[in-house]
């Protein structure tokens, strides 16, 4: 019976894997979130075919790490303070969650030490919850003018993030999705305009990806539609 239940847990979440391989375009990437999951779920989702995954918390992220396969690019999606990036600088591949100079200047010094160059997603706030991080515009155009900024070997601005706020009014997420867009567009335009680099537009969630898709996301989080809830 045991076994049963870890054959029908596998089948859920391949299943799960499988229909939004299906519905999402193959040019856009699924982050699977797997915060608050155990590593055996998280290696089920990967012999299901996936290989990028999400976490929002320093410790839960390197605790997993060692106990997965290498080829897993691993994605910090959560609020990163300053003292703590050199825990992950070894080995992520993407800290979405980028909202300070001061935490881009921490990047860049982990990530020379480790001989890496990080991808980074500026965070922007598009949402109407007070709750929720990220720059605004000002704020993003003021790191990328900055003369720190262009010191930075070691970082690689990809493009950016945010969240929606937390809401069934669908005409409220797709208006903060479409801000998001139009800020990645104007940033692109003014800072970015000969880097193909940047070109990344992560927005979406298990309940909003749809949205967000439609509205140009190039890069979905998603986490209840593969895993379940809890």
């Amino acid at each position: 019976m045991h076994e049963f239940i870890i054959d029908f847990h596998f089948m859920h979440i391949k299943d799960n894997l499988e229909a939004l391989y299906r519905e999402i375009p193959p040019c856009v990437k699924i982050v699977a979130v797997s915060k608050t999951h155990p590593v055996e779920r998280i290696r089920e989702a990967y012999e299901a075919g996936q290989r990028l995954f999400g976490e929002n918390k320093v410790q839960e992220m390197t605790a997993k790490q060692p106990l997965l396969p290498d080829d897993i690019s691993w994605h910090f999606i959560g609020h990163l303070q300053s003292n703590k990036v050199k825990y992950i600088a070894p080995f992520v591949s993407m800290i979405q969650s980028v909202d300070s100079l001061k935490l881009l200047a921490e990047i860049d010094k982990e990530a020379k030490r480790n001989n890496r160059v990080i991808d980074c997603l500026l965070e922007m706030f598009i949402a109407s919850e007070e709750t929720k991080f990220g720059l605004d515009p000002d704020e993003a155009r003021a790191i990328l003018s900055s003369p720190a900024f262009s010191t930075f070997k070691n970082i690689r601005i990809a493009g950016v993030m945010g969240m929606a706020t937390f809401t069934p009014d669908e005409r409220r997420v797709r208006k903060e999705f479409r801000l998001l867009t139009h800020c990645f567009y104007a940033l692109q335009s003014e800072f970015f305009s000969h880097d193909k680099c940047f070109h990344e537009i992560s927005m979406g969630m298990s309940g909003d990806y749809k949205i967000a898709l439609e509205e140009g996301s190039t890069i979905v989080r998603i986490g209840t539609a593969i895993f379940g809830g809890k």
